[in-house]
């Protein structure tokens, strides 16, 4: 045998021996994550996300690999994206939205879902079963819905006076918002107060919004829990600030950034969840046998600077209740 005869021999064995290894290697895994929201709003969220990840093993861009999808909130753009994630074939879809969750099991029946929600899992149809959701779908559920009457009353507790309150919804977001609005009726009902129903479907509406507030007098506003105003709970806490409006939304950063109140489960903690059942998944878990997670730990926060601001006094058994007050 020739000696280039022979490297070519050796050469050729090399190649097949380096394929054969390439083809035993498990393949990185690919998470599709779909949200109609934004990515800027969301970065903490997202971020809670990852972390968890991180702490079941899978590193971004290491042994993970993650295609984000937003609908920037086109919600009519979801099924197209939805879609898109299946043909890819990623291994498990995070559906980090209600509307985002709704597309994506409309869209698959084979490929894993986690989903992340403010609703109700069993009203809207995403399971059948919260101890045993079956089917390829499990996840994360803050019920904020379930919250509208307690927010109301909370906000009625501050501002006895006010006979009218705006409720701020996102009349893009039928998932959330037609639920809200029958719980906003039936809860202002009882109370014996006026609701005015607001809507806003981008950050641009926002000015707009609270001079309508305004016009109409309202002595309070509540604002809706879509994914929307999720993204956007700093900008609508300084703007309730700057208009001198008492408002009520879930969460700390709202209140922080000069809210009256936050009320609710946390966003973040939801995401850090719906992160450790993604991982879960990967790890070879069912969706069928994850049953969904429902916040347990309903936080308040108030600002008690904004409150002095508005001339309101804060009973001392409710700052009392709150796990963080602003001064």
């Amino acid at each position: 045998m020739q000696r280039r005869e022979f490297i070519t021999l050796v050469g050729g064995a090399a190649a097949t021996w380096s394929l054969a290894v390439r083809a035993q290697q498990p393949a990185i895994p690919v998470i599709g994550f779909l949200s109609v929201a934004s990515p800027d709003g969301y970065r903490p969220m997202v971020a809670a996300f990852r972390q968890a990840l991180r702490e079941s093993g899978f590193i971004e861009g290491q042994n993970v690999t993650i295609e984000y999808h937003w609908a920037e909130g086109h919600a009519d753009r979801l099924p197209e994206l939805a879609a898109d994630l299946v043909q890819r074939r990623v291994n498990v879809i995070a559906a980090t939205t209600t509307e985002a969750a709704l597309a994506a099991k409309a869209a698959t029946t084979t490929i894993p879902i986690v989903f992340e929600t403010g609703g109700d899992p069993l009203q809207l149809g995403l399971v059948t079963s919260l101890s045993r959701p079956g089917g390829n779908v499990t996840g994360v559920s803050q019920l904020t819905q379930t919250l509208v009457s307690k927010e109301l009353e909370l906000l009625h507790e501050l501002v006895p006076t006010a006979k009218t309150i705006a409720v701020l919804l996102n009349p893009g977001g039928p998932a959330t918002s037609a639920f809200e609005d029958k719980q906003v009726l039936k809860a202002a009902d009882t109370l014996g107060l006026k609701v005015h129903i607001l809507g806003a479907t981008s950050s641009r509406d926002l000015d707009g919004v609270f001079d309508k507030v305004a016009e109409l007098q309202a002595g309070g506003l509540m604002i809706g829990g879509d994914p929307l105003f999720s993204g956007l709970s700093e900008q609508l806490g300084a703007l309730s600030a700057r208009h001198r409006v008492p408002a009520i939304y879930k969460g700390r950063e709202f209140a922080a950034a000069g809210g009256l109140l936050g009320y609710g489960s946390s966003v973040i903690d939801s995401y850090h969840s719906a992160g450790l059942y993604t991982a879960r998944v990967l790890k070879g878990e069912k969706p069928a046998d994850l049953p969904v997670q429902q916040a347990t730990k309903i936080e308040l926060y108030i600002n008690l600077k904004t409150a002095r601001a508005l001339g309101i006094t804060v009973p001392l058994p409710l700052s009392g209740r709150a796990d963080e007050v602003f001064e």
